[in-house]
């Protein structure tokens, strides 16, 4: 192989290197997070069944629980659940939880995943979303 093929081979590993780093989900407000939802795009809510109960949910979201109450991450589950509802790595998807620390976390590891269209409601259900006044359902 000459030089110039090495160095480019580099330089495209270094690049790609790169865009996978510094690939990061996104944070949506109330507004972006109303209009994708209106548009058809999937809402997960991560929270603990506790949390549902004490808070509620944002109407129509989906209810899977990534980390158990002692706070370990149900992976086998939550996979197993987020794989009977998003199909293809690149469909758009809102996850949140109560602040956006455990979603933030999540939303990490799914891009580096592979995952493409990933979004996190800013400040979470409680900082964001019932702080500002918007409706939760309680069960």
């Amino acid at each position: 192989m000459t030089k110039e093929i090495k160095m480019k081979k580099i330089i495209l590993a270094m690049l790609l290197l790169s865009m996978s780093l510094f690939a990061e989900f996104k944070t949506i407000d109330n507004a972006a997070f109303k209009k994708l939802k209106k548009e058809g795009v999937l809402v997960i809510d991560i929270r603990t069944k506790g949390e549902w109960k004490d808070t509620g949910i944002i109407e129509g979201a989906h209810k899977m629980t990534f980390f158990s109450e002692q706070g370990q991450a149900l992976l086998a589950d939550w996979f197993f659940d987020l794989g009977q509802l998003v199909k293809d790595k690149s469909e758009p998807f809102i996850i949140y939880c109560a602040h956006a620390s455990r979603t933030s976390a999540l939303g990490q590891g799914l891009m580096q995943m592979g995952f493409e269209n990933v979004y996190e409601l800013k400040g979470g259900i409680e900082n964001g979303w019932i702080k500002a006044g918007e409706k939760v359902v309680k069960e």
